[in-house]
C-alpha cells in the first residue's frame, strides 16, 4: 500500500546530520525512503514495532547501520507515514 511520506523537522535535521557524516549513505537513505513509501512492510526494510520508551513507534532498516523511525498517521484523510528521525542504531535508540 502506497503511503505519503511526511518529514518532521526533527527528521530533516537528523538526515542532514547523518548525511554530513556519511555522504556515501545518500543512496541508501533514498532507496529506503522509496521502499517505505511503496510498501512499509517490504521484507528488505525489516519493519518492526518498537517497545519500551519508544512504544507505538515503528522502525525500519536501510542497511547495516541505517535506521528510520516513523509512525503511521492519516494526512488529509489518506494513510501516511510521519518520519521521526534517522541515524545509526545507537543514535536513534
Amino acid at each position: 500500500m502506497r503511503r505519503e511520506l511526511i518529514r518532521s523537522s526533527a527528521f530533516v535535521r537528523a538526515a542532514r546530520r547523518y548525511l554530513k557524516r556519511r555522504p556515501q549513505a545518500m543512496d541508501a537513505l533514498r532507496h529506503t525512503l522509496e521502499r517505505l513509501e511503496q510498501d512499509a512492510f517490504d521484507p528488505r526494510l525489516k519493519t518492526h514495532k518498537l517497545t519500551g520508551h519508544l512504544a507505538a513507534t515503528w522502525a525500519c532498516s536501510g542497511g547495516y547501520d541505517l535506521r528510520v523511525l516513523f509512525d503511521f498517521v492519516e494526512h488529509e484523510g489518506r494513510p501516511a507515514i510521519l518520519l521521526l528521525t534517522v541515524g545509526t542504531h545507537d543514535e536513534v535508540y
